[in-house]
Order: structure tokens, then C-alpha cells, then sequence
């Protein structure tokens, strides 16, 4: 399996709650929801055509409980298709039996449990928000492709998909796709790390 980031990022940068206002409001941020007003019908098809061949999502704590209530309590299509979809979930802090249906938890040396995700026969597993846990694999050459939804816009505040202390990582564009809103969905592939003086 390939592990693939698909987030929404910021030009400054900035992945923090995309989604709507009280997403993820840590260290003050009040730019909740700024994706929001951009997504369109070319956006959705490309999302859906990256995630049609999925064999699930991998999640940090945080987002995937924040994805859980949020979707469980709004209702609809999308619940059905996260409930039912495959999730592993990275927590030090949880337990198994985790409350979202299908769900695994995976903990202790997560860089080597995540290795031997890789190995098993499937389909790409898809990351949407958990910024920490992309540091952490990004660190061990563990994400195969990140594809972005960049907005066109500057926050100058909030998380930043690649943090300060983020490995030097040299990507190749695989291909871009630009929505009628301005949003630019660039997939980028993992390449070498630059050699560093």
C-alpha cells in the first residue's frame, strides 16, 4: 500500500481547520473553515477520483476524532462512507475498542507498524489532516504522494503542514488541476532528500 496526504493547505503554508469553525481552534486560531467557500464540482471529482481506490484512512487522534463527531452528528452521505471505510488511528491515549465502526488502533513504534502496513496487498491508504503524525512519517520516507488542494490565500497564522524541523525532502509534480474557484490541486510525488552542506 502507498500512504497518500490529501490536505488542504494555505500559500503560507497553513492546514489548520480547513474544514469549518471550531475544527481545530489550538493556539487561538480563529480561521476555521476557510476551505469552505472554494470547494467545487472539479475539486470533488478529484478527491473522489484519488480516494475511488482506497483501502482507508490513517489518522492522528485528533482528527480522527474530530472528523468522527463532527460527520456522525451532521448526517448524510459522507457519514455512511467513513463509517463503513477502513480507519487506523495513531493514539498513545486510546484503547482499543475504538467507538468509530472499522477502525484499528495502531501504537508503540508506529514508524515500523506503519512499514508493515505498507507491505500488505491493498489499495493507497489516505491521511487527511493529522499534520503531526505526517511529520512523523515523513521523517522515516513513509508517504508516497501528497496530493494539496492550495488555496490562494495567506492566514499568517495557524499549523503549518510542513513544521519548522520538517526532513529536507526534494518532490517531483506528478500533475496539477485547477479548480474554477483558483484553488491549484498539485499531486506531489516523494523524491530524494537533497543533499545538505
Amino acid at each position: 500500500m502507498d500512504i497518500v496526504v490529501v490536505n488542504h493547505v494555505t500559500l503560507d503554508g497553513v492546514m489548520q481547520g480547513p474544514g469549518w469553525p471550531e475544527e481545530d481552534t489550538r493556539g487561538g486560531f480563529t480561521h476555521g473553515g476557510w476551505a469552505d467557500a472554494d470547494t467545487d464540482d472539479v475539486m470533488l471529482k478529484a478527491w473522489g477520483e484519488e480516494m475511488n481506490d482506497s483501502s482507508g484512512f490513517l489518522f492522528g487522534r485528533r482528527t480522527y476524532e474530530g472528523i468522527m463527531s463532527y460527520w456522525n452528528k451532521k448526517g448524510g452521505a459522507f457519514r455512511d462512507s467513513l463509517n463503513s471505510a477502513r480507519k487506523y488511528v495513531v493514539s498513545e491515549s486510546l484503547s482499543e475498542p475504538l467507538e468509530w465502526p472499522n477502525s484499528t488502533l495502531i501504537s508503540g513504534d508506529v514508524p515500523a507498524r506503519i512499514a508493515e502496513l505498507k507491505e500488505e496487498p491493498g489499495d493507497d491508504l489516505h491521511i487527511m489532516g493529522s499534520g503531526k503524525l505526517i511529520q512523523s512519517l515523513g521523517a522515516h520516507d513513509l508517504i508516497d504522494k501528497y496530493v494539496l488542494s492550495i488555496h490562494a490565500l495567506v492566514l499568517g497564522t495557524g499549523l503549518r503542514l510542513f513544521e519548522e524541523g520538517f526532513v529536507p525532502t526534494a518532490f517531483k509534480l506528478a500533475g496539477t488541476t485547477t479548480t474554477t474557484t483558483g484553488v491549484v490541486i498539485a499531486t506531489f510525488t516523494n523524491g530524494t532528500r537533497p543533499k545538505t552542506p
